[in-house]
């Protein structure tokens, strides 16, 4: 989510620099990514936790485009630059991220929707994107149109532009019905891809794209509802980034602006000890950044760490009194004058009257752009993903190309993956488990195989001869495992007895796929 009217600086790729007195060390710009929608960004975060020293430089980590050209994720083509081409491997590593999101989004009370890609020029008009970040949009006419309106009218010739964010499509949404104070808070939550006219020497492969996918989430909720929505939300945060693998984040509250700022005083003290007490809540350390919230609404980013010690900010939360004024937004509740301020009352004649009022929206994401957390992901762990979401999971390698050995192979890896093609005429199961299995039938050695299994990242590599064809067992490599030492203690369990040899693995073909689910279910 990246602000209207916000500074193109700082986008580009860590650099090198040299001081007379200093060594040669990495440089690594801090991005500011802020969803909604309206606040120009005035200045960039630089954080550092409380009781920790100054550390030193980071070494540069793996380029992600590097390692993702050498095991076929993805690539990027001129003809439509900051754009990814997710190759097979890599949508499955995508979609499975996807997947794993929608699984927290349904336990958080999300409802996800579908919104359109392009919008009429009025919508930004009246969300305040086009005055504010018209720049940073992709514009669009259809057959005919000239792109303006006559007589100042919104009418059918005007041009369109490609959504940059879901906030204003939400608001549609939420406007569609008549909305009751019982039914808030309502949660959105939406895939779409977005489009923004990033300048072509600030693209960066998954880090900075033109074409991209957030875990874009809004809220909206009564104002008394907002310290428990972001206590939620928070929890949320902390809950996916530790399943990932990143345990190292740090969490900014931004207040209100000296000056130029909507609402009371009042209103936004209000609003900031609520995200106070829902930080507090957390038990971690956080930081103040004073003055530096939108200015529609305070605001709480989260900069997470990667294995290099390099910070991204990569989730946010903020609320914004702003949007749904500027929609229009209604729900009715009784006492509205005390419902708007966040205050209970008992007294029946205040409650007897009923009256609209503006709900608080909650602009949420958690990963925030998936592209480029895929590109966190991939350079740290260079390969060896979690099991769960590696497109590399199992390679079955047989040592002879005898026909047994190899029909063999072939019945063990339609067996493990779920895919066999014994009932293709029946419908499959929807939430059915498969798994990634690839059979190496080619005509290479047996050590020219399991090289290039490993220089692949399979996370199993599985080598099946004439012995354990009339054993019926397998020898498994668990060498490219990223938790490889909770799987040796699993096959010990396994087999009755340490595994001596970690790449030969001496394991029952019955008990392999047992294996892969235990892998999976102990991520989960």
């Amino acid at each position: 989510m990246f602000a209207p009217g916000a500074s193109r600086l700082g986008r580009s790729r860590s650099y090198l620099q040299k001081s007379p007195d200093r060594p040669l060390q990495w440089i690594y710009p801090l991005p500011v990514r802020n969803c909604s929608c309206l606040a120009p960004l005035q200045k960039q975060h630089k954080v550092k936790s409380v009781g920790q020293g100054a550390s030193q430089d980071p070494t540069p980590n793996a380029d992600h485009r590097d390692l993702s050209a050498q095991l076929d994720l993805l690539s990027f083509n001129k003809y439509s630059p900051g754009s990814t081409l997710f190759h097979a491997d890599g949508s499955h590593m995508f979609l499975k991220l996807q997947a794993f999101l929608r699984a927290q989004h349904t336990a958080y009370g999300f409802q996800e929707v579908v919104s359109p890609t392009i919008y009429k020029k009025s919508l930004w008009q009246l969300s305040g994107h086009w005055d504010n970040y018209s720049d940073d949009m992709f514009e669009v006419t259809g057959r005919g149109v000239r792109g303006t309106q006559e007589g100042g009218e919104i009418g059918e010739d005007e041009s369109y532009g490609l959504k940059p964010m879901n906030c204003p499509g939400h608001c549609l949404v939420f406007d569609s019905q008549n909305r009751s104070y019982r039914d808030l808070p309502i949660r959105y939550t939406d895939f779409g891809p977005l489009h923004r006219n990033e300048i072509s020497g600030a693209l960066s492969g998954l880090t900075r794209a033109r074409r991209f996918h957030q875990d874009d989430g809004h809220i909206f909720c009564r104002p008394i509802q907002v310290g428990d929505e972001i206590k939620k939300q928070l929890q949320l945060v902390g809950l996916v980034y530790e399943t990932l693998g990143f345990k190292d984040f740090e969490l900014v509250l931004s207040t209100r602006p000296d000056s130029k700022y909507i609402g009371t005083p009042e209103e936004w003290d209000a609003a900031e000890t609520q995200l106070r007490s829902a930080l507090d809540s957390t038990e971690r350390q956080w930081t103040l950044n004073s003055g530096d919230g939108a200015f529609y609404g305070p605001k709480i980013d989260i900069l997470l760490k990667d294995s290099n010690g390099k910070s991204h900010q990569t989730a946010t939360i903020q609320l914004d009194f702003q949007l749904p004024q500027r929609f229009g937004l209604k729900y009715i509740a009784p006492a509205p004058e005390h419902e708007a301020k966040g205050q209970m009352t008992e007294d029946p004649k205040l409650l007897a009257i009923s009256g609209p009022v503006a709900p608080v929206m909650i602009h949420r994401a958690v990963l925030g752009s998936l592209e480029r957390f895929m590109a966190l992901l991939i350079e740290h762990h260079k390969g060896k993903w979690p099991f769960w979401m590696s497109p590399r999971q199992v390679a079955i390698i047989p040592v002879v190309d005898d026909f047994k050995v190899v029909r063999y192979c072939k019945e063990l890896s339609e067996s493990l993956s779920g895919n066999g093609t014994e009932h293709q005429d029946k419908v499959r199961h929807l939430y059915r488990r498969t798994y990634k299995v690839h059979l190496d039938t080619s005509g290479d050695s047996v050590r020219a195989k399991v090289k290039r299994a490993k220089s692949m990242r399979y996370s199993m590599i599985v080598v099946i001869g004439q012995k354990e064809l009339q054993a019926k067992r397998v020898k498994l490599d668990i060498l490219n495992m990223s938790n490889v030492d909770k799987v040796a203690k699993r096959c010990k369990s396994m087999i009755g007895q340490s595994a001596s040899d970690l790449r030969a693995i001496n394991l029952e073909a019955s008990s392999l796929r047992t294996l892969m689910d235990w892998v999976t279910d102990e991520f989960l």
